[in-house]
């Protein structure tokens, strides 16, 4: 595949996940924060997930070594230079998302891959920020990133095929199965999740049913792992009404369209797990 080196925008719960995976697989791996701070804060979050894999007996002492070695911080653009291939994991904006590329690409080679591990914006849109809109597209990875097993691989309109076939290449290259994904909104998971989502809430803004029967319903009921309340408190309120919201806007459906109490408990701060309380407390 030629891919040696990868770079990883944004160190968050995502990011530090990605450049993880990417890490114990054996690339070498520089991610990019905005700040020292964050920096820190994010290599604290991966030793942790790997200090953990060690005690849990799923990682040897020598592969966590082996994959710390592998992984350089740093705040500047220009440290990924020598990357193959970089994945953006930052803030869900496509303005954002389209400036971390234009700056990017600044201080990479003409040969580098850039993909995003968005779960909602267009990647043809953000691709069209850039001079290499054929050698971008979209790896949708979930979390937790080193447990889960499956990668989105999405193809926006001009992703040529020598980089679909790289980037696919490069994900099972991760342990991970991936499968190809439409570029729009939600693409195949998330498309599928969201309506389930969204009416677990309106079933319980409507008053139907208790938030702990709702999720028994769907755990004891049809084998689910975790009830779509407890889910929405984990992967976060506000990630939830910002996928649907884009998701409304595209396809016009009821189905998509954020329940008034989900919109009400974002501005109230009630962001599930991440904030102490969402459907329940923490």
């Amino acid at each position: 595949m030629g891919i040696q080196t990868v770079g990883v925008l944004g160190c968050g719960l995502m990011g530090a996940g990605i450049a993880q995976v990417c890490a114990q697989a054996g690339y070498r791996t520089v991610i990019r924060e905005v700040d020292e701070g964050l920096l820190t804060k994010g290599l604290g979050r991966i030793d942790k997930s790997l200090a953990a894999g060690v005690e849990k007996g799923k990682l040897t002492r020598k592969a966590r070594d082996e994959a710390r070695g592998n992984l350089t911080g740093t705040t500047s653009f220009e440290e990924l230079g020598p990357c193959d291939l970089v994945i953006e994991a930052i803030v869900e904006n496509l303005h954002a998302k389209r400036e971390a590329f234009t700056a990017l690409e600044a201080a990479v080679g003409e040969h580098t891959i850039f993909l995003s591990n968005t779960s909602s914006l267009c990647i043809t849109e953000i691709a069209a920020a850039t001079k290499r809109p054929d050698r971008c597209g979209g790896l949708h990875f979930f979390n937790p990133v080193p447990v889960m097993k499956l990668v989105e691989v999405v193809r926006a309109l001009p992703t040529s095929d020598k980089t679909f076939g790289t980037v696919f290449s490069f994900a099972q290259s991760l342990g991970k199965e991936p499968i190809t994904a439409p570029d729009r909104p939600g693409f195949i998971v998330n498309r599928l999740l969201v309506p389930y989502l969204l009416e677990a809430i309106r079933v319980y803004e409507r008053g139907l049913a208790t938030a702990e029967d709702i999720d028994k319903g769907m755990t004891l009921g049809c084998g689910h792992p975790m009830g779509p309340l407890t889910l929405l408190d984990f992967v976060g309120l506000d990630t939830t009404y910002y996928i649907a919201e884009i998701m409304f806007q595209e396809f016009k459906e009821p189905a998509y369209a954020p329940p008034p109490l989900l919109k009400r408990m974002v501005l109230a701060g009630r962001l599930g797990r991440k904030s102490g309380r969402g459907f329940y407390e923490y």
